[in-house]
Order: C-alpha cells, then structure tokens, then sequence
C-alpha cells in the first residue's frame, strides 16, 4: 500500500511539474516580444509577389517569425487581376497573442505596366502602413518614423474607377499581346515550340469582358531504334469569348463562347455558344477569403472531327448543360477549396461527366502542417474518340486521347518546422548554385 502510494505521489509531483513548464512556456510566448519591444509578425502570402525576403529586408523595425503561433498579428495577403490587367493585393491584419481583437484591412492596387520591383515597393509601403497601425493599437513606441511627400496638394481617390469619372482614350479597354518560343535537342531527339497569344478586357463594376486567343505549334523530331524518324506536327488554337452583367448584388449573367482546333482530341474544328448564370452565397467582395458559387450553363457545340469517331461521326451539333458548384476558404488555420462539377448531352443523358476535386492546407500545430490534394473524375461523354486504333508512338507521346471510363489523383505532404522563431535575418548569398549535366 505504501509503495502504490508512493506512486501516486510521484505522478501527481511530475504531473504539476509538467503543468508549470507548460504554463512557463506559455507565459514565454505571451510574454512581451523580444528584440527591443517589437511586435510579432506572421507573413502569409500565397501567389505572385510573395518575395518575403523582399518585405523582411524594407520592412527591419518588426520581428518576423516562422510560425503563427508565435505572431501577435498575422497577415495574410491574396490577389486578384483586375479589369485593367494590374492585380489588387488584398492584406488582412489579425491580431493574436496579446493582441487578440485587432483586425485590419487594406488594399494595394498595381498597375499592368508596373515592373516588378515597383510592384513589390507599393505592396510593401501598404503592408508597412498596415503594420505601423498595429504596432499604434498594440502601444508600441519609437520603432517607427513616419514621412509623406505632398504632390500638388492633391490626395488620390480610392475605390472603384468608372469610365465616367476619368479621361480614359481606351474607355477601360486593356490589351495584351504575348509570345513565347523553346528548341531543344539532342543526338537522336528534337522538339520545338512556339506560342503566341493575344487578350483585350473591360472590366466596370456592371460588365466584364474578356477575349483571348492563343495558338501553339509544335514539332517533335525523334530517332527510332530501327534508325528510321517519327516526325509530328501540331498546330492548335482555340479562341474564348466572355460577357459578364451583374444585374444584382450576388447574381450575374453572361454568355461564354469559344472557337478552337484540338488535335489530340480529334476535333479539327470546335465551336460552341452557352449562355450562363452564377450566384454568390457571399459578397463578390469577400472572394478572395472566402467563396460559394453556384454555376449553371446550357448551348450548343459544333465538332468537325480529324478522322471518324466510335459513333461513325466526321461532324455533329450536340447540346451540352453543365452545372458546377464551388468553394474555398483561406483562414489563419489553413486553406481549403472543394469543387463539384457535373455535365450531359441532352440528346443522352448516359453521356456524361462528373468531377469531384478538392484541397486542404492546414497547419496543425505549431511548424506542423499537413497538405492534401484529390481529384476523380467519372467519364462517359467522349463523343470525340477516334475510331482508329493508337500507335504505340501516339499512345507514349500523348498525341491522342484514348478512351476511359475515369479518371483520379491525388497528392499528400507535411512539413515540420522547429528551431528558432525568428525570422529576420536576410542573407542573399549563393542563392542559386550550378551542377554540371552529369547531376541529370
């Protein structure tokens, strides 16, 4: 009996042990920030522009660190196009640890002919204005200088710009034209490529429009083993057209069009004219945090087909409805995105496709996150499949879509991080080293 109760004492003396060093711990990470009373700072940031060592180095008078757990504000910053062809850099500031409460929002807008050095200038005087606000609200002192420059005496206009309120000789008209060419080669191998491509945009709060083309030509050059060449030549194009009228605040109506030429996919000519509705569970204006749209879109499509397809067809009208429901999140505690998609030829409904695809980031603990990706596919509606059977050259060069009944994939990852918190220090030297081709 005395030796149970031994035990007993000694698990309940290990027990507040354990509870005190949690708690100490606790109260280290709570505790008032280090490096001369700075504030915390988790940096977010997910797509074009995300130079974080960019930020760190214009940005010195605030503590970085590599985890949110370890922030008094997070930051997080998305992005989306805008009408003009620049991008709006959306920056939400979320205070934690201490700063439980704050939340802050600013926008950073960039122009379509901005380099990218000009680009990362205005992201960073926004995201430093921002952070100057927290380290106010958090009563932070002499860590920042503020100084303004005065042009004209005039301040600039913020919001939404409509054709009406400036003097705009392309009438908010935006246009881009764009190419691109690679050759590369070896003894036995050669393959060239060449893309070019051209787009023109509007885009009001009422109206958007986009249209772009593209056109790709490949050569492929290869040695058989028999010494005799297989020789491909592929020229595709395709040409999309969008009209958007939001006639309410979360409804919208258009008509997308589109004209291509495909060869992989037996169509020699493709045309096709639908019109479409979308509704927005969620203001349009939260899209870039949070999303749940449904959209619905029903016309016809017109094929010319390279060779006779498995339905004995060198051409056919077909009419085509789809229907797609989608949504995606982005919170401190991760991302999310899952997307549902469904669609049938009317003439048979047996003809169908059906898509589930979904993603998931979420940080599970402190420097622990867990990625995943899914995807699968029900096929049923491949009207275009070639009659023909596949070379073994078509079928290992992908030069033909072969029939399937679906399709699936998926991907699962971690990273855990440890070590210090901070994450200050900048240091550019040797970023990027070169290996000879032996290293493949």
């Amino acid at each position: 009996m005395t030796s149970v109760r031994s035990l007993i004492r000694a698990a309940v003396a290990a027990t507040a042990l354990v509870c005190c060093l949690v708690e100490a711990a606790g109260a280290q990470q709570q505790g008032p920030p280090a490096n001369g009373g700075r504030p915390r700072v988790f940096f977010d940031c997910q797509g074009p522009n995300c130079n974080s060592d960019y930020f760190r180095t214009e940005i010195p008078w605030v503590t970085w660190v590599r985890d949110p757990a370890d922030a008094q504000v997070h930051v997080i910053v998305v992005s989306t196009s805008t009408g003009g062809g620049g991008r709006a850099y959306e920056m939400d500031f979320q205070g934690r640890n201490g700063l439980a409460g704050y939340s802050d929002h600013l926008v950073y807008t960039s122009q379509p002919t901005d380099t990218e050095r000009e680009t990362l200038d205005g992201m960073a005087h926004v995201l430093g204005l921002g952070l100057a606000r927290v380290a106010n609200a958090g009563g932070y002192r002499g860590i920042v200088r503020l100084e303004g420059v005065a042009q004209n005496g005039t301040r600039p206009s913020a919001g939404l710009v409509s054709a009406e309120e400036v003097q705009d000789p392309w009438n908010l008209w935006a246009f881009r034209l764009g190419g691109s060419g690679n050759y590369e080669g070896e003894s036995t191998t050669e393959n060239l490529r060449v893309n070019t491509s051209a787009s023109a945009s509007r885009v009001t709060p009422t109206w958007k429009l986009s249209y772009n083309g593209r056109v790709n030509f490949q050569r492929q050059d290869y040695e058989l083993s028999d010494s005799t060449r297989l020789v491909v030549n592929r020229t595709d194009w395709n040409v999309d057209a969008l009209s958007v009228y939001s006639f309410a605040d979360r409804w919208s109506v258009g008509i997308n069009a589109n004209a291509a030429r495909m060869t992989r996919y037996n169509q020699d000519f493709r045309a096709s004219v639908a019109p479409a509705m979308e509704y927005s569970f969620f203001p349009y204006e939260e899209a870039t945090r949070r999303s749940l749209t449904v959209y619905y879109e029903i016309g016809p499509t017109y094929r010319n087909y390279i060779a006779e397809t498995i339905y004995e067809e060198m051409e056919e009208l077909r009419w085509e409805e789809s229907l797609q429901v989608r949504y995606s999140q982005r919170e401190p505690w991760g991302d999310a995105s899952v997307g549902l998609e469904g669609s049938h030829f009317l003439h048979d409904v047996n003809l169908y496709n059906v898509s589930l695809r979904g993603s998931l980031s979420v940080r599970v603990a402190r420097g622990l996150s867990l990625d995943a990706n899914a995807n699968v596919s029900w096929v049923r509606d491949q009207l275009y499949l070639s009659a023909e059977d596949e070379s073994d050259e078509e079928i290992l060069l992908r030069l033909r879509q072969r029939g399937t009944d679906f399709t699936y994939g998926g991907s699962l990852g971690f990273s855990f991080q440890f070590g210090s918190i901070f994450n200050n220090v900048v240091n550019n030297r040797f970023r990027r080293s070169y290996r000879g081709g032996g290293w493949g």
